[in-house]
């Protein structure tokens, strides 16, 4: 069975850290409950290179007119630190690309200033969601400050969202709704990352061996 394609956005300046533990842990197979069940690609608008906030450059697998949600598990948009990033009005066919994935059922996890995006795009104005603060959200003048959850990050259905200081549950959130971990897997990862306990390395190995 040919593997399911997670889709990573890029963009110039692109925060490369808050998607770091979620490409690892989907890239690699190790703990999981169907290795090879899931590969990652990059899209962007055109195919020229970009470089993120680290100063890496990274080639996007395709473009935003070649991707289809019927064709993705899920589209990952992180936050941006450029000069046309989400919060100046930037990455809007990114934006209007979520749209497409939610109305076809297809996840879409935003973190960052991607979620100022899909605030912006009016996807979160009736969605349950979470980002930096709700302050934040309301200078797109989106209508949904009901919505909003004060949780590091946040799943309603197809939607997740998650604060800038937030990668380690954003990545837990995803890692859930796609399944790659059984729970005991994943709490132990968890765990482990978020504490830096060592003992979490032997509940990993003990969950994967039940």
């Amino acid at each position: 069975m040919s593997p399911q394609t997670v889709h990573v956005a890029l963009y110039d300046g692109l925060a490369d850290w808050e998607i770091g533990y979620v490409t690892s842990r989907i890239n690699s197979a190790l703990w999981q409950k169907e290795p090879g069940r899931y590969t990652i690609a990059t899209v962007a608008e055109t195919s020229d290179p970009v470089q993120t906030m680290g100063g890496l450059r990274l080639v996007p697998d395709i473009t935003l007119k070649e991707l289809s949600p019927q064709q993705s598990a899920m589209l990952i948009l992180a936050g941006s630190g450029s000069d046309t990033d989400w919060d100046s009005g930037g990455n809007v066919e990114m934006g209007k690309a979520a749209r497409e994935f939610l109305d076809a059922g297809v996840p879409v996890a935003a973190i960052c200033g991607a979620t100022f995006g899909l605030a912006r795009e009016g996807l979160l104005d009736e969605r349950a969601h979470t980002s930096a603060a709700p302050e934040y959200l309301q200078m797109t003048g989106y209508r949904g400050g009901s919505y909003y959850r004060n949780e590091r990050a946040f799943t309603d259905g197809d939607l997740i969202t998650a604060g800038p200081a937030d990668a380690l549950d954003f990545t837990r959130h995803i890692l859930a709704r796609l399944d790659v971990f059984t729970p005991d897997v994943l709490e132990a990862w968890y765990q482990l990352f978020n504490t830096g306990d060592a003992k979490w390395y032997g509940a990993i190995y003990a969950a994967v061996a039940q």
